[in-house]
């Protein structure tokens, strides 16, 4: 289709010459071009007894309201896949209790769970695109809202395990297709707020878990951590129903790529269980591991082999290997470690440290979700007036400044109070990072493209947090043994000073036994004392750890170049005002 009219010389058309669209012109001698008018202002040319010209239909137009029980339920499904895994990880004991399991069978609770999750994100891809989000997501939370009521009624592990895997399943079409739907269904002007929006759901439900699940352990029942979800997947899937049109029909559906699907999303999902067991059968000490690795990595790799080689990829690599995404996605796998490294440290410190319980957690925790709610509208407007890199790099800056703050001032009798100044620096710097990069990102993509570049987000995010989770359980670990080891260089049998302390611990405790037993429950009392201050110490090192890597990845995105024009771009604060066109 040409993108004006046709000149034609004034004696060769008459006024009258011009009739309804498809109407030759009797002006026409025959064996001359037909001049013929299809549309307004256009006219083709087009010779005699040839068929219609095929003509390729404009994009849409960008949609000018913002659909707000829609972007409702796609938000909601992204708080759920995040609550639901952390939930049960805070609970684990509970749970594991309640189905009779050992404290090994149990670890493969969450970790069934987020398998499953890596297992879907290929697939969730492709049905995605051929059946629209909105059919997807409806079927997958209620799925999910089912799998949810009836899991609390497990009467065994294995059973229990699968009900974690099908779940799973269900929510890992959430998170992909949550960017998508608001990519696709916002006005260009708000997917800075639409990516705040998701940020801040992120940080929320990974952040209240503890508090929820102290508090229905105290209060309610176990069974509460699984049955809070059913609501929310019946909010989520009413807010679709009503406030969401019916998908149009892909008029192109892409063919399933079955070999894609199961060597991709398996290969993903045994990397991530063996980073999730690795710290607890001491990584590679184990077969198990080794096997999980070999297996997945092979996988991976026909996966990649076939997708280069095949019609019909299940994932599109020139979305995924376009400058700049990766390196946005390996930062956005590193913002994951950082947060969720912070996530694991400050319990791991309050628990062992200071003997406080999940719902004490939750009250240090919850200090990271509570301003987020204030923090993502103002990530929103900055993201729309500066530049995604500076907003980014701010967060950044915070995240590592809460670190060193942390660093530097830990001792053994800090609780909730003491972590409140670096927690609330580091809520603000979490949700300026987060947002900031994946808007970033997404400036440098096409609507049509965003399910691939979520997809890719998903696994990005989830295998970044597991690799922050794994190294810095494993960094504690290590650096706590070798801080008792250098603490216990100091206490000799027989020295005056080791004496002196154990009998002073013995006159502590004597009320709480048979005096025969006094120096007995003095050397319990030093033991305690030597792994309270060697894990503090781990604790002061691997905030410094992640404080080094959050200056890393600061270095890395003040260096990425400005984002091509887009209609989302952000627009200074002191931009001249559009000019009227004549």
């Amino acid at each position: 289709m040409s993108e004006g009219p046709t000149e034609v010389a004034p004696t060769a058309v008459a006024p009258a010459a011009v009739a309804s669209p498809g109407v030759p012109s009797p002006s026409a001698s025959a064996g001359e071009p037909i001049h013929t008018v299809q549309m307004p202002d256009v006219v083709t040319t087009q010779p005699p007894g040839a068929p219609p010209a095929v003509t390729t239909p404009p994009p849409p137009a960008p949609p000018t309201k913002i659909p707000w029980l829609g972007l409702t339920a796609v938000l909601l499904g992204t708080f759920i896949s995040t609550l639901n895994t952390r939930l049960s990880s805070f609970g684990l004991a509970d749970i594991r209790g309640a189905v009779h399991a050992t404290f090994d069978d149990g670890a493969w609770i969450t970790t069934s769970q987020t398998m499953a999750q890596m297992l879907i994100c290929p697939v969730a891809i492709w049905l995605g695109t051929v059946f629209g989000p909105r059919k997807v997501l409806l079927e997958a939370a209620a799925a999910f809202a089912v799998i949810a009521f009836i899991e609390p009624y497990s009467v065994n592990l294995p059973m229990l395990l699968g009900l974690q895997f099908m779940g799973g399943l269900a929510t890992g079409f959430f998170v992909p297709l949550t960017l998508s739907y608001v990519l696709r269904n916002m006005p260009p002007k708000f997917w800075a707020y639409g990516i705040a929006l998701y940020a801040m759901n992120l940080e929320i439900s990974l952040n209240i878990s503890a508090s929820f699940e102290g508090w229905y352990v105290d209060h309610l029942s176990w069974r509460w951590i699984f049955w809070q979800q059913v609501p929310l997947a019946i909010g989520m899937a009413l807010c679709l129903c009503f406030g969401t049109r019916p998908d149009a029909v892909n008029p192109q559906r892409p063919k399933p790529d079955y070999f894609g699907f199961v060597s991709g999303g398996i290969g993903l999902s045994l990397i991530y269980a063996a980073l999730d067991q690795g710290n607890r059968v001491d990584w590679l000490n184990s077969g198990l591991i080794w096997g999980l690795l070999i297996a997945g990595a092979l996988l991976v790799a026909a996966f990649f082999i076939h997708e280069a080689r095949t019609p019909n990829p299940a994932v599109n690599f020139k979305v995924l290997f376009e400058a700049p995404l990766p390196r946005l996605l390996v930062m956005i796998a590193f913002l994951r470690l950082t947060i969720l490294s912070t996530a694991f440290v400050i319990p791991q410190f309050l628990q062992v440290v200071r003997g406080f319980r999940a719902i004490e957690v939750g009250q240090t925790l919850v200090w990271i979700a509570a301003p987020q709610f204030v923090v993502c509208f103002m990530a929103g407007y900055i993201l729309r007036r500066m530049d995604a890199r500076l907003v980014a790099s701010v967060g950044f800056l915070f995240i590592c400044t809460a670190c060193l703050m942390v660093a530097h001032t830990l001792t053994p009798v800090w609780g909730s109070d003491q972590f409140l100044p670096s927690q609330l620096l580091q809520a603000v710097g979490q949700s300026f990072a987060l947002s900031g990069v994946v808007f970033f990102g997404v400036l440098h993509l096409r609507p049509q493209d965003a399910l691939t570049f979520a997809s890719a987000l998903q696994v990005s995010r989830l295998m970044g947090g597991e690799l922050g989770t794994a190294f810095i359980g494993t960094f504690v670990r290590k650096r706590g043994q070798i801080a008792s080891n250098l603490l216990g260089q100091h206490l000799q049998v027989g020295d005056t000073d080791v004496v002196q302390r154990l009998q002073a611990y013995a006159g502590a405790t004597a009320r709480a036994g048979d005096p025969s037993n006094a120096l007995t429950r003095g050397a319990t009392v030093m033991n305690s004392v030597v792994r309270a201050m060697s894990t503090t110490q781990a604790i002061i090192d691997s905030f410094v750890v992640i404080a080094a890597a959050t200056a890393l990845v600061l270095i890395i995105i003040v260096t990425r170049r400005a984002a091509p024009p887009h209609p989302a771009a952000h627009v200074p604060i002191f931009s001249p005002p559009p000019q009227a066109t004549p």
